[in-house]
């Protein structure tokens, strides 16, 4: 079975990085498809990387290897893992990177990427991209079994999980990203259209949370001292310049300017607190 395999890094595409994986895995693996997910992730930024491949993870083919490379560790005890999760693998640095990922998923294993079998023969201290993780993505594509990478692990390093909160009539949240647009994007999610004036929200990570109802026009959102009005179901709904808030492509709530940036405009960085008022759900349905 020829297999898929998806990029994601934070080398860019200005230097010859990400060429050169590509190319060991080709001498490895000639028949595997290779992918190019994503090389812009910020440099050094595991969070971003974690959150970027948590929402894409599952459009891809079942049997695809994720091969993800952002490794501030590189050289150091930090360990290579591979995770077999049964339709998906991820090979990648046991930094926390695979964090949100394995939160979805309930069932996988995980190896030390330890046998120099399936290694360059001469491994640097600082391109582990090159000389461990491609070719173990290569060598699994071709079908080495997970076992034979190296020891089983129960343990590996977790980043905290998004900060989700509520109390009455209040959703508390984080930004989690901001895109190349400019929108700011919210832990606060998924969000699911229930007519046209009412959304539910699931709460990230709790597949046992009680949905949460959602007022459209009656919601505000909070962030860094502004105040939104609303929740749009396209950026669209908004005039040219406009501040909005919106559900994104993936459920999450994002705040955005209608053709312009969010977060310039509003001065936000990831992490910075963000809060969802719901309306008054009861009132609604006495009304």
């Amino acid at each position: 079975m020829t297999r898929t395999i998806a990029l994601m890094t934070d080398f860019g595409l200005q230097d010859v990085y990400v060429g050169v994986m590509k190319a060991v895995m080709c001498d490895i693996a000639p028949n595997a498809t290779l992918m190019d997910l994503t090389h812009m992730i910020e440099p050094q930024n595991v969070r971003q990387a974690a959150f970027s491949l948590m929402n894409a993870y599952a459009y891809f083919p079942k049997g695809t290897i994720f091969l993800v490379v952002v490794d501030p560790g590189v050289g150091t005890a930090r360990r290579p893992i591979l995770v077999d999760a049964g339709d998906y693998a991820f090979i990648a640095p046991d930094n926390g990177v695979l964090s949100y990922v394995l939160a979805l998923l309930d069932d996988y294993d995980v190896y030390a990427l330890s046998n120099p079998e399936y290694r360059l023969e001469n491994v640097s201290n600082t391109f582990h991209g090159r000389d461990i993780f491609s070719p173990a993505a290569a060598h699994l594509a071709q079908g080495v079994a997970p076992t034979n990478f190296g020891d089983q692990l129960d343990d590996i390093v977790r980043l905290p999980l998004p900060e989700l909160s509520q109390s009455e009539g209040v959703i508390s949240g984080e930004v989690m990203a901001i895109d190349n647009f400019g929108n700011v994007i919210t832990s606060i999610g998924t969000m699911s259209w229930q007519g046209s004036d009412r959304l539910n929200v699931m709460p990230l990570f709790q597949p046992d949370a009680v949905r949460i109802p959602v007022l459209v026009h009656d919601a505000q959102v909070s962030i860094n001292g502004e105040q939104v009005r609303g929740i749009a179901a396209s950026y669209g709904e908004a005039m040219r310049g406009e501040l909005l808030a919106v559900v994104g492509s993936v459920g999450y709530l994002e705040i955005a300017v209608n053709q312009g940036n969010a977060a310039q405009r509003l001065d936000v960085a990831v992490g910075d607190r963000v809060e969802l008022q719901t309306g008054d759900i009861n009132a609604a349905i006495r009304d």
